[in-house]
């Protein structure tokens, strides 16, 4: 069973998400990748303020392929999301209530979304070209030099990915590794 939730997303969202959730995201959703993090950073540690408000944001780790005619985008897998990790818990401290990506996180950044009241989910490493599908609307809003790095708004529709890791740090890859080790084959 999914729940259903929109952007924004308020912290009174976050507080009934728990690891191992399956959710459907409705609403607008950043993207972001590496490059747009480090530049991020870069310009609040200069006193510059960023290029979008993210408070009560979800950030999408991904880098869009290009759209094919007919599509809005192409395929938008996840990446990795330990590549943020450095960079993460400054956004963390500014609101950012949500991120997407796929793999582990430092526990600097759980520790953050503790403090923070935010959520990680995981979207299917694999699966870009029907994830592509959920986006109905996609532009580019910041650092455009960056190409498929730019920060993007993405407008989704019951966009599928499960909470890996909430509020109150639980986190599904060590909950899962112990059920595992408790069964027996």
């Amino acid at each position: 069973m999914y729940k259903k939730i929109n952007t924004p997303l308020t912290e009174e969202i976050v507080k009934d998400l728990h690891a191992g959730d399956t959710v459907l995201i409705t609403g607008k959703v950043l993207t972001a990748r590496d490059a747009a993090h480090k530049r991020m950073i870069e310009s609040l540690n200069n006193g510059k303020e960023l290029p979008v408000d993210i408070k009560d944001q979800v950030i999408y780790y991904v880098g869009p392929c290009p759209a094919k005619p007919g599509q809005v985008v192409g395929s938008c897998g996840p990446t990795t999301s330990g590549r943020m990790d450095a960079y993460t818990p400054k956004l963390l401290e500014l609101g950012l209530r949500g991120m997407i990506g796929k793999g582990y996180r430092s526990n600097d950044v759980v520790e953050a979304m503790m403090k923070y009241h935010a959520v990680y989910f995981t979207a299917i490493g694999g699966a870009g070209a029907l994830l592509s599908e959920r986006v109905v609307d996609s532009k580019v809003i910041a650092y455009e030099d960056l190409g498929p790095e730019a920060i993007h708004l993405f407008s989704v529709v019951d966009f599928p990915v499960i909470v890996t890791i909430d509020m109150y740090g639980n986190n599904l890859y060590s909950m899962e590794k112990e059920k595992y080790k408790k069964s027996s084959f």
